[in-house]
C-alpha cells in the first residue's frame, strides 16, 4: 500500500524530531549549572547552619564554576526555609541546608503544610553531632553520677530548659529521665540561645544542647558538661564521655545537617551537586572547621540511606511525644 505524500512527510518530521528530544535533556543536564546555585538556610546570619552554608557554598564554587549564594530564610522552626524550597522553580538551582529534624521532629511539634517524606529528599549529609548535657556551673554536681543524685534529691525542683517545645531538645530530657529514673520540668524557649542565656544565668539549671552553640560557654567556663549523646566522644571535647561510657547506651541518637533537594528536580543536577558536595567535605579545611563547631563531617550515606533514617527517627521521636500526652501547636 502506498503511503500518502503528506502522512510520509509527517512520518519524517516525526522521526527527525525523535533524536532531537532524545538528546535535549542530556544536553541541559551536561550545562549544569549556567547559572548560579542558591542554598537556602533556614537559620539566620551568623548560626551554626548559616557558618555551615558558607564554607560549602565557597567549597562548590570551584567544582561547580557558578557562583553559590547562601540565602538564609529563618523562621517557624525551619518551615520558613521549606516553603522558600518547594515554591522556587524545580530546575536544580535551589537546595535546601537544615537539620534532619526539619522532617523527624519538626512535623511532631507543629501543623506542617509540607510531607516530610515526599515534599524534601536529602541529598548528602554535611554534618553529624550529638546532643550535650550541660548545666550552670554553680551546681553541686561535678559529673553525671553526682548530677543524677542531687537531683533525685530534689524531685520537682530542677528543670530542663530546651531550644523548642517538641523538638529533640525536649524529648531526650523526657528519655534521660526514665532511664535515670529522674523527675524533672522542662522550660520552653525559641531557640537555644536564649536557653543558653537562662542557663549561664542560673535560672534554669540544665538543659541539652548542640556542641556549636554551647562550646564556647563550656571552654570559658561559664557552663559545665556532663556527657555527650552521640556514639563517641568528639575531638572538640575530648574529655566528655559520652552516655553509653556512663551507663546509658539508648542515648546515641546522631542529629545532622543536610542539602535538601524538592522532587522533581532535574536528577543529573542533583548528582552533581551532591557530588560536588562529597568532594567537598574531603577537605582538611572544611573539616577541621566543622571539628571546631563540636560537629563531624558528614557520611556519605545516599539519598536512600539517609531518607530512612530520617523516617525511624521520626517515629522515635513520635513514640516519646506520644508518650507525654504532647499536642502539637
Amino acid at each position: 500500500m502506498r503511503i500518502p505524500l503528506i502522512a510520509r512527510q509527517t512520518l519524517a518530521l516525526a522521526i527527525a524530531v525523535v533524536p532531537l528530544l532524545s538528546t535535549a535533556p542530556a544536553a541541559n543536564a551536561a550545562e549544569w549549572p549556567a547559572k548560579p546555585v542558591r542554598i537556602i538556610v533556614a537559620a539566620p546570619p551568623g548560626g551554626t547552619a548559616d557558618i555551615v552554608a558558607r564554607l560549602f557554598a565557597n567549597a562548590l564554587q570551584s567544582p561547580l564554576g557558578q557562583t553559590v549564594i547562601v540565602d538564609n530564610k529563618a523562621g517557624a522552626a525551619g518551615t520558613i526555609g521549606v516553603h522558600g524550597l518547594l515554591s522556587a522553580p524545580r530546575d536544580g538551582y535551589t537546595f535546601l541546608l537544615i537539620q534532619k529534624g526539619i522532617a523527624s521532629e519538626v512535623p511532631h511539634a507543629m501543623h506542617v503544610s509540607y510531607d516530610p517524606f515526599k515534599d524534601i529528599v536529602p541529598i548528602a549529609q554535611l554534618t553529624r553531632q550529638g546532643l550535650v548535657l550541660i548545666g550552670h556551673p554553680g551546681l553541686p554536681a561535678k559529673n553525671l553520677g553526682e548530677l543524677i543524685t542531687y537531683v533525685k534529691a530534689n524531685p520537682g525542683r530542677v528543670d530542663y530548659a530546651n531550644f523548642g517545645v517538641g523538638l529533640r531538645g525536649q524529648t531526650i530530657g523526657v528519655q534521660f529521665n526514665r532511664l535515670a529514673g529522674l523527675t524533672t520540668g522542662t522550660v520552653s524557649y525559641k531557640g537555644s540561645p536564649p536557653a543558653l542565656q537562662d542557663v549561664m544565668g542560673g535560672h534554669v539549671p540544665l538543659m541539652f544542647d548542640g556542641p556549636a552553640t554551647s562550646l564556647p560557654f563550656i571552654k570559658s567556663g561559664k557552663l559545665r558538661a556532663f556527657a555527650i549523646a552521640y556514639p563517641k566522644r568528639i575531638p572538640a571535647l575530648p574529655d566528655l564521655p559520652t552516655f553509653a561510657e556512663l551507663g546509658f547506651p539508648d542515648l546515641k541518637e546522631v542529629s545532622w545537617m543536610a542539602l535538601w533537594s524538592a522532587p522533581g528536580v532535574p536528577p543529573a543536577a542533583v548528582a552533581k551537586m551532591r557530588d560536588a558536595t562529597l568532594k567537598a567535605m574531603q577537605s582538611r579545611e572544611i573539616r577541621q572547621k566543622i571539628e571546631d563547631l563540636g560537629m563531624e563531617v558528614g557520611s556519605p550515606a545516599t539519598s536512600e540511606e539517609l531518607s530512612v533514617d530520617v523516617r525511624e527517627s521520626y517515629e522515635r521521636q513520635g513514640k516519646l511525644l506520644r508518650s507525654i500526652n504532647f499536642k502539637p501547636e
